[in-house]
């Protein structure tokens, strides 16, 4: 029985490091992000499901768990930087992992995400 307890405790204990911040991703504050936005024009994916409002400026769409299946719609240039959010942050981390797996090196997850953004009165569309 205790075995089965352990390797429970492991599941849980892998499939929840899907959602820490990587090292090789940014992080921004939506302050940050809105002046950044406000200066040059960025590539803005929202990762998060189920789908929820987008922050103004949005380029796409991805569910998180799904960017492998999306890759087409994702800059061919893996150089481009991309910016990343979800409701509260966990979910961009895990497609920022996915991004990484597939070539893009300059990820930057929103800090606490969408609830952030609101929280500091910026647009929605």
């Amino acid at each position: 029985m205790k075995k089965y307890h352990l390797i429970i405790a492991f599941i849980i204990l892998v499939s929840g490091c899907t959602f820490q911040k990587p090292d090789y991703v940014k992080v921004v504050t939506p302050a940050e992000l809105n002046r950044i936005m406000q200066q040059q024009d960025i590539f803005l994916v929202d990762v998060h499901t189920p789908k929820q409002r987008h922050i103004k400026g949005t380029d796409l769409f991805i569910p998180y768990d799904e960017v492998e299946k999306y890759k087409d719609l994702l800059p061919k240039d893996k150089n481009t930087a991309i910016y990343l959010y979800c409701e509260g942050g966990p979910m961009g981390n895990a497609a920022a992992q996915s991004l990484y797996k597939l070539g893009y090196h300059d990820l930057t997850n929103l800090e606490g995400g969408a609830n952030a953004w609101r929280k500091a009165g910026l647009d929605f569309e």
